[in-house]
């Protein structure tokens, strides 16, 4: 390409000069190219381990006067072919001109300002969008294209310099991070490492430093593990790492490719070296920690954050922190942990101006809310900036000033209202589901089933009244609603537990469900009212697990508590299919319906389920199974003697996945999990860790005397069971989880306040980012280990229908797999990617389409036929694809594989012959097939009839006469006896199959030529398929005087004549070689010449352009004898056999048929083609040339040779 004219120093230091003239010099870079030598061998090291390579193409053209030392550098190219073109280019339009000149500065002058004006030109007519990477990271992007095969699909993310260790010996290189893969490229003096690793295999990731492997990272995959060191900045390529490996993950979890931001805020200062990705990723990284941190909903995205201080009123101090601005929320964070927490949503400010400067408070900003609240921010960098972003994100901020009446009300009110929504669409029209006027919409089911008793107006009231002040006075110091300060002493009121009639609000102030529900006015309603009435799988799942939730509370045993909890459930499977309905969702919303109204129940669910327990309650509960595997590693790090002994027991993943999927719930009786769950929407899942160690370590001198599984359970539920809340005001709710006591002795009662207060005292000492660190190790782990079970499931669901191994089936079903993925990678609009549905069975999940399979077809097939491998996979993918979907599954790519490798003579013959057959045969290959014919004839004709056209219509008849009969049977025995015989497996015998035309037959020699064109006995095999098909036509020729008994006028006579198949001349009389023939062993044979039979002509080669261009293809429709030497011999010596002169037909004769039976029978007759379809071939050299080398090493003379051989490959 045209480059920006630049001075070069030393012109020849490490180039060679291949073309000159007076003005400009054609260089090539040593190392690249033929030859070179040892320092052809150094130069190419040197690009490799400093990276030239992505800064210097391997070709320039320098420019130079002829007085002059100095050159300028004014087109590279990275091949011979693209610098040839601009040095053509220099010689017709510049040389002529540049002669005229008599100035060599003015000469100079010319060049680089006609260079400059191309350069330009070209911006001008190309589009450059604006987020485009610099040109050396494009650079190193097209690179990793060319070494590693990638189309332009796959994106670069970023790329670092690194040693591979390759046993104990270090490779310097550079590891090539892309979307997909990971990929590694050395060149050390002539020897060459590649390694190419999908994000999609890794099992592990890890950063460890040992003596081995000084601060290295470590990839582990199903099958290797891989060591890269010596990073300049390792903890930056992990984390990119982790996140690539994340995305795969989800990928392999969702199906869900990974598609570029494109509504990412501009840099203020462009990166050199960044590209767009990694900037993606990075905005990704930041805005999740974001959300998590502020608890906000998941469309938010981080705009900027900068160092600032807060006024805080209630201690008059300035507080050191954080200011994060995003599209609809100002939120800080102070920098000790704990200490201030502040979320304000631009919806209720109402003013954002900047005060006056003071040496005591620089550069402050005032932003005022709705109600009535000030916040006071200083200590800001760039003021000015920030208030205008504020600004610009109020200008775009709805006023919702009229859904706010929450924060406006009297602080000193302790019900929080629930009526805070508009009115919503349903009021213009009949609310069939749901409407405001329900109880439920206004009140939790608590308050509505509460029983008022004079009793209980004791201690525990004063307590509760107690704890309500407390808050009260929290709200008038710290303001109420989402403004409120977040502080230490909001954690150690929710501690000391929640009142009952603030729970519901505070649960969703806590979990940021308040904020979504604000932003989605009347979108409950309006779901209610979509998603009722229909019948799905989750809706049929709810129905069922409806009156097992909670059924011991009053609240539940009547209508009104269960069609709330059928609202709520439904309404959220319908928002979100992806999760749709799973077990201990019904107990988590019951719960949530006790404290809230539907509205609240419902965005609380959104917040567990999308944010708070990120993938619990999907199909495959994933999230708690990755929380699960958390927990083991935390209790082997905090309890490590108890967890030998529990890992021996196998009771940790027993145990763990009921504590975290119901919160508690379903463990403990209700009055204490309820405290928990307070906890939990304050702290996040940090808490149910704390308090499940908590438990195990008050239970570890009796869990480590356990002798086996049952009674640790039984230890464990027994002190669940007794976990007390003594301050409760709710009358007690009878538990029904097994009493699991033993013996007489009452077992000890647990104060719940005491075990949350022994779980932050002794394990409060866990970080959010250290589990987050630890959940991504997990997922890695959960997901491939599902991937597993799925893959077992499948091999054993098609296990007894396959004479493939256990083995070999795994290793087809990862090779199909990885096939379908490939798709989502670089066709996200193909069919396969499209129809993917995680929901069905693990059979059905994965399936391929066409191009897939040809694909595989081509590398896994043991009949190779050469350029006509593709025409076959086709035909075989249409014979296998039963629902006509144009996907198969990898129970029916199996069983075409099967046919072909462990199928016995017949079996093998017949899916040979079916391939030969509509479906799998279309109708434009049987017209190519006709052309071909008319091709060789000299009187063309267009009369031809379509045979199997006329069995169709046979058929057709038959079945018309066949449902008119059976239209008399109408009793429900008859249809009994139909479904069961549908039900049976029908075994299809060879008399099922149909016959076979002429055009078809055709098409089934021309794949068996094709399919011998390569083995060892291809002369014997040419020899056999003749003798069989000359066989074969005469039968056919006899079996017509049988069938055809519609007369013929005489003068179409010479028209219908069959075409036959032909034979090169041999040195001897053909009829001599086949008498030969058929005395050495085919009596079949003696007969078939006696019959009077009528010979035409047939095609030698092909005519379409496509079939041309095969050199195996030039007499694809002939069978040529042993002693034939080479296709281009056929001729005009070709003459027909049994038959002394040469007849003309026109087309194909419609009458003509061959069988099953008849082909079998003839081919039997032929020793080396039964033992070429009898031959056994294993499957496993094929597949592991199909899965390709993951490391390859191999010696080169310089590093161009291998750039040129993988361009070229």
């Amino acid at each position: 390409m045209w480059i920006i004219p630049e001075e070069v120093l030393l012109a020849n230091a490490l180039w060679v000069s291949e073309r000159a003239n007076p003005f400009f010099i054609l260089q090539r870079r040593k190392g690249h190219g033929k030859g070179g030598g040892i320092a052809g061998l150094l130069v190419g090291t040197l690009d490799v381990v400093l990276d030239s390579s992505a800064r210097v193409a391997p070709y320039r053209i320098l420019h130079q006067t002829q007085d002059s030392q100095i050159y300028w550098s004014i087109a590279c190219g990275s091949s011979r072919k693209e610098i040839t073109e601009h040095w053509d280019w220099l010689e017709a339009n510049l040389l002529q001109t540049l002669s005229i000149f008599d100035n060599e500065e003015d000469i100079t002058t010319f060049v680089k300002g006609k260079i400059q004006g191309i350069i330009a030109e070209e911006n001008k007519n190309k589009e450059v969008p604006e987020d485009e990477d610099s040109g050396k990271f494009r650079e190193a992007e097209l690179k990793m294209r060319k070494l590693f095969g990638m189309p332009d699909e796959e994106k670069l993310v970023n790329y670092y310099s690194c040693s591979y260790w390759k046993g104990r010996v270090p490779r310097q290189g550079w590891v090539y991070l892309s979307v997909n893969h990971l990929c590694f490229y050395s060149f050390l003096l002539g020897k060459e490492v590649t390694l190419v690793i999908q994000w999609t295999d890794v099992t592990q990731l890890e950063k460890n430093a040992t003596l081995l492997f000084p601060e290295s990272i470590r990839v582990s995959t199903r099958d290797t593990e891989d060591f890269f060191s010596m990073f300049l900045n390792i903890n930056e390529t992990f984390k990119l790492m982790e996140q690539l490996a994340n995305i795969a993950m989800r990928q392999l979890l969702d199906n869900e490719a990974f598609s570029a931001d494109r509504s990412l805020p501009k840099p203020r200062k462009a990166h050199k070296n960044i590209s767009t990705l990694k900037r993606d990723l990075d905005a990704r990284a930041k805005n999740e920690r974001y959300r998590a941190t502020f608890r906000l909903p998941q469309s938010e995205k981080l705009d900027g954050h900068t160092d600032c201080t807060l006024w805080t009123p209630f201690n008059k101090r300035h507080i050191v922190g954080q200011m994060f601005v995003s599209n609809n929320y100002i939120c800080f964070s102070s920098k000790g942990e704990d200490l201030c927490h502040l979320i304000i949503p631009l919806r209720e400010v109402s003013v954002v101006e900047k005060a006056d400067s003071s040496s005591v408070l620089p550069s402050p900003l005032s932003i005022s809310t709705k109600n009535k609240m000030t916040f006071l921010f200083a200590n800001l960098k760039d003021r000015d900036f920030l208030v205008q972003r504020i600004s610009d994100f109020l200008q775009r901020t709805p006023d919702k000033q009229q859904h706010n009446s929450k924060e406006q009300q009297d602080p000193s009110s302790p019900v929080f209202p629930a009526s805070s929504s508009p009115p919503s669409s349903l009021e213009s029209r009949p609310a069939q589901y749901y409407s405001p006027d329900l109880a439920t919409a206004t009140r939790g089911l608590l308050s509505i089933f509460k029983r008022d008793a004079p009793e209980e107006l004791g201690p525990k009231a004063a307590k509760e009244k107690m704890k309500e002040e407390s808050w009260n006075i929290h709200f008038f110091e710290f303001g109420r609603g989402v403004c409120m300060y977040r502080t230490s002493r909001t954690r150690d009121l929710v501690l000391n537990g929640i009142p009952e009639r603030l729970r519901g609000e505070l649960w969703l102030l806590f979990s940021g469900g308040l904020n979504d529900m604000a932003m989605h006015p009347g979108y409950y309603a309006d779901l209610v009212e979509q998603s009722m009435g229909r019948c799905t799988l989750a809706t049929e799942e709810i129905e069922r697990d409806l009156h097992r939730s909670m059924p011991e509370h009053r609240a539940f045993q009547n209508e009104m508590g269960i069609a709330a909890l059928r609202r709520v459930l439904t309404a959220y499977a319908y928002r979100n299919p992806g999760i749709g309905y799973c077990q201990a969702m019904n107990i988590v919303t019951s719960v949530l319906l006790l404290y809230c109204t539907e509205e609240e129940a419902f965005w609380l669910l959104v917040a567990l389920c999308e944010r708070m327990l990120p993938d619990y309650y999907n199909t495959r509960v994933v999230g708690a199974l990755v929380d699960q595997g958390v927990f083991e590693e935390l209790t082997r790090e905090c309890l490590p003697l108890l967890y030998e002994r529990m890992q021996d027991l196998g009771v940790i993943s027993t145990i763990s996945l009921s504590w975290f999927l119901t919160l508690f719930l379903s463990v403990m009786p209700f009055e204490s999990a309820v405290l928990v769950v307070d906890c939990f929407f304050y702290e996040g899942i940090k808490l149910i860790f704390q308090v499940s160690l908590a438990v195990l370590h008050a239970n570890m001198d009796q869990l480590l005397g356990c002798s086996d599984e049952g009674e640790a359970m039984t230890i464990l539920g027994r002190y669940l069971d007794n976990v007390v809340n003594k301050q409760t005001v709710s009358p007690p709710i009878p538990h029904l989880h097994a009493l699991l006591t033993s013996g007489d002795e009452p077992p000890p009662e647990i104060d719940v306040f005491e075990l949350i207060k022994a779980s932050y005292e002794k394990f409060g000492s866990l970080r959010a980012d250290v589990i987050e660190q630890m959940r991504f190790k997990q997922r890695l782990k959960v997901i491939q280990s599902l991937e597993d079970t799925a893959k077992r499931s499948v091999v054993r669901s098609i296990m007894t229908d396959s004479a493939f191994t256990i083995e070999e089936l795994e290793e087809l079903y990862v090779l199909f797999k990885a096939k379908h993925i490939m798709t989502c990678y670089w066709g996200a609009s193909s069919s396969a990617a499209e129809h993917h549905d995680p929901s069905l069975p693990y059979l059905e999940q994965y399936r391929i389409d066409l191009g897939q399979f040809s694909q595989l077809f081509g590398a896994l097939t043991p009949w190779g036929c050469g350029t006509h491998t593709p025409v076959l996979a086709a035909r075989l993918f249409r014979l296998l694809d039963h629902n006509k979907d144009s996907l198969i599954n990898f129970k029916e790519f199996v069983t075409g594989l099967s046919g072909m490798y462990h199928g016995d003579l017949t079996e093998k013959l017949k899916m040979l012959y079916k391939l030969h057959l509509p479906p799998a045969l279309c109708p434009e290959e049987a017209e190519s097939a006709l052309e071909a014919t008319q091709y060789f004839t000299d009187d063309p004709s267009p009369q031809a009839t379509n045979l199997q056209a006329a069995e169709a219509r046979d058929e057709t008849r038959n079945d018309n006469s066949k449902q008119k009969k059976e239209e008399k049977i109408q009793d429900y025995r008859y249809y009994l006896r139909m479904w069961a015989k549908e039900k049976e497996q029908k075994k299809e015998t060879i008399k099922d199959l149909p016959k076979m035309n002429q055009e078809q037959f055709i098409e089934l020699c021309k794949t068996l030529y094709n399919m011998f064109s390569q083995d060892p006995s291809e002369q014997e095999l040419y020899h056999s398929i003749a003798t069989v098909a000359s066989l074969l036509l005469r039968i056919g020729e006899v079996g017509k005087k049988f069938t055809n008994h519609t007369p013929k006028k005489p003068e179409n006579h010479h028209r219908t004549r069959p075409a036959s198949l032909k034979l090169p001349a041999l040195e001897k009389e053909p009829s001599t070689s086949m008498q030969e023939e058929s005395k050495g062993g085919n009596p079949s044979e003696v007969q078939a010449p006696e019959a009077p039979v009528e010979q035409a002509e047939s095609p030698q080669s092909p005519t379409s352009d496509e079939e041309a261009k095969d050199d195996t293809s030039v007499s694809s429709f002939s069978i040529v004898s042993a002693s034939s030497l080479q296709c281009e011999d056929i001729a005009e010596d070709t003459v027909l056999i049994g038959c002394g002169e040469q007849r003309t037909c026109s087309t194909l004769d419609a009458d003509w048929s061959i069988s099953f039976e008849q082909i079998l029978a003839s081919i039997l007759t032929e020793a080396p083609l039964v033992d070429f379809f009898e031959k056994r071939k294993d499957i496993r050299i094929k597949i592991a040339d199909c899965k390709g080398q993951r490391t390859i090493e191999r010696q080169v003379s310089s590093s161009s040779d291998c750039e040129l051989s993988l361009l070229s490959g």
